[in-house]
Formats: structure tokens, C-alpha cells, sequence
């Protein structure tokens, strides 16, 4: 039997004395370099809607508000109670109707690709994903990865993490009580100033400041109403606002809105005031499928459009983007969906 070069290398130092570990020193062995490999993967992206949003928006605009509707706007208070939509109960009380979440491709996960501290040292793990000690700039590098990387609730994306969204589940009784959201920024731009103070009811699992920023980021865009150079858009928590911005459960919607008949299902815009539906918020509308910031842009210029002036438009060709005052989140248009005012 042949003996290879390196076992007999071995053998002889042991014979002589010289012991196997200094030997295998001698040879100079190295461990593997570790690598480190995203775990991402890909889910089949479906449209989060369902059968009820086929019905038409049979909404009007610029309706004068109502008592009822006249109170979403409060006083100056951080806290509006909205008559007749659940005010004296509980937060949270009224029936939850779950929405199955969008899926898309899931983001690479560094910590799940990361080898475990459990692992074999032959594979270069148990360290900081595996790095060698002598690459500092590598390690330092994946860390602030690490650090800056959101954390998600449970079966929400970052598209509707930025949107304020921190569960799908919609209550459709909320409490009835608006709160604003305090802060302010100036406007941007040249042109009329508009002020908006944003509201949201008590009992939504939403982030009201990331609300207000996606809504400001919108109306400030130069595809909005103020592209033109003829207006521009400024944040206010008083009460004196040009008009104001709420986001609200399903049944608040329907006496903000009154006597306008959004059914639970739709958003308005009446006098100083636009009110977003939070189911629609959560789930969007067939003409846009997956793209749920499309359709909140979308949302947030139609609804401030009435409450600017502007009335329902209808579809021109079938090829053609679709006006903004188009009712978009019903059932499907013939013409391309369109969010911007100037697109």
C-alpha cells in the first residue's frame, strides 16, 4: 500500500517525537474562508381585495357636512368624538375583519443566512456571521446593516410599514374618537398655502406620524395639486387648518361622511374636510392589485380634490390614463388607473 507524502510526514514526526499537532503546524493548515449567502425567497404576489369592492361608488362631493361630520374636525382637542359611531364603548370592541396580507418577495434575511454559533469551527462559523477577526471593515459594515434594518410586524411589508400600517386587521365599529396628530411642517413650495391637520381614530393599530408624512409627501409631489405653482401644502396640528385629513374605521367613515352613502366601504370628500376609509387603506382596490402605494397616492389626491373644488370625471379612451376624479376604487375602469392630478 502507498503511503501519501503528508500521512508519512506524520507518522515520522510521531516516531521521532515531534507529535502530530506540531507537525500539522508545520504544514502551515487553513480553515476555510466563510461566505455568507441571502436567504431570500420569492411568494406569489396576490391582489388584496375582495368581491365588495365590485360595487360602484355612488359617493357625491362637496356635500355640506353634517352635525355629526362637523365634529370630525374638533375643536383644538387631541381628542374628537364622532356622534353615533361607537364613541361609548370600548377601543377596539367592534368586530375585527381579518385581511390576508400582500405577499411579496421576501426581503434577504442576514441573520437567518448567517451560520449559527451551534455550527462546525471547519466551516468558519459561530463568529459574526463567520468573518475573519482580521476583516474589521466587513464586519463593521454588516452590524450597521443589521442596525438599520426596519422591524416588520407580522404580515405587514414596508410599503404599508411607510403607510403607518401596523396590523391588516380592520376593526369596522372604531371608537368614534379622532386624534390629532401633533406637529408641523412649513410648505415647500411657491403659491397658496394650504394647511392640513391630520387625524386618526383611536383604535386603529397605525402610526398617525407616518400617516401625516405619507399625506404631506403626496399633495406636496409635483404631480399633485400644487405642480401647477399654484398652491402648496403645509402641516398643522391647530385647529384652524385650511382642512383636515382623518383616517377612520369603516362605520366613522359612514357619519363623517353623511349624508353622502359610503356603505362602509368608500371615502369622501366634503367641505374642509377629506376622510380616508381605513379599509380601503388596508386593502386597496382591484384597479391598482398589488400596488398599494399607488392606490393610497391615488386615494389622498382624489379625496383632497373634492374638497379643493374638483367633481367626478369619467374615463376618455380606453388606452388613456385615467383623471384623477375618476372613482378608481370600485369596481374595474376601462381606462389606465391614475393617481396624479398632473401625472
Amino acid at each position: 500500500m502507498r503511503v501519501r507524502p503528508a500521512v508519512a510526514v506524520v507518522l515520522a514526526g510521531v516516531l521521532a517525537g515531534t507529535g502530530a499537532g506540531a507537525v500539522w503546524s508545520a504544514l502551515g493548515n487553513q480553515q476555510p474562508d466563510a461566505s455568507i449567502s441571502p436567504a431570500g425567497t420569492a411568494a406569489g404576489a396576490q391582489p388584496r381585495v375582495d368581491d365588495r369592492a365590485s360595487r360602484d361608488d355612488e359617493r357625491d362631493v362637496l356635500a355640506e357636512p353634517t352635525p355629526e361630520a362637523a365634529a370630525g374636525d374638533g375643536s383644538g382637542v387631541s381628542a374628537t368624538a364622532v356622534s353615533g359611531s361607537g364613541s361609548d364603548s370600548a377601543a377596539g370592541s367592534g368586530s375585527v375583519l381579518s385581511l390576508n396580507p400582500l405577499d411579496i418577495e421576501a426581503l434577504p434575511d442576514i441573520a437567518a443566512a448567517r451560520p449559527q454559533a451551534g455550527d462546525s469551527a471547519a466551516s468558519g462559523s459561530g463568529d459574526v456571521a463567520g468573518l475573519a477577526a482580521d476583516d474589521p471593515a466587513q464586519v463593521a459594515e454588516l452590524g450597521a446593516s443589521e442596525a438599520a434594518a426596519p422591524v416588520l410586524p407580522e404580515g405587514v411589508d414596508e410599503v404599508d410599514f411607510a403607510a403607518g400600517i401596523l396590523s391588516t386587521d380592520v376593526p369596522v365599529s372604531g371608537t368614534g374618537l379622532l386624534d390629532v396628530v401633533p406637529g408641523s411642517s412649513p410648505a415647500p413650495g411657491a403659491g397658496e398655502v394650504s394647511t392640513v391637520r391630520i387625524q386618526v381614530e383611536q383604535g386603529l393599530d397605525v402610526d398617525g406620524t407616518k400617516v401625516a408624512d405619507l399625506v404631506l409627501a403626496t399633495l406636496n409631489d409635483p404631480r399633485s395639486w400644487g405642480g401647477d405653482g399654484s398652491r402648496t401644502f403645509a402641516r398643522t396640528d391647530a385647529a384652524d387648518a385650511t382642512f383636515t385629513v382623518t383616517l377612520a374605521s369603516p362605520s366613522t367613515v359612514d357619519t363623517l361622511c353623511a349624508p353622502l352613502d359610503t356603505g362602509g366601504l368608500w371615502s369622501c370628500g366634503v367641505t374642509d374636510h377629506a376622510v380616508l376609509n381605513y379599509l380601503r387603506w388596508v386593502e386597496g382596490s382591484p384597479n391598482y392589485g398589488d400596488d398599494m402605494a399607488a392606490y393610497r397616492q391615488y386615494l389622498i389626491n382624489h379625496e383632497v380634490g373634492h374638497v379643493l373644488g374638483h367633481r367626478h370625471e369619467q374615463c376618455g379612451a380606453t388606452d388613456s390614463l385615467a383623471p384623477v376624479m375618476v372613482q378608481q376604487s370600485g369596481a374595474t375602469i376601462r381606462c389606465v388607473p391614475n393617481g396624479w392630478p398632473r401625472p
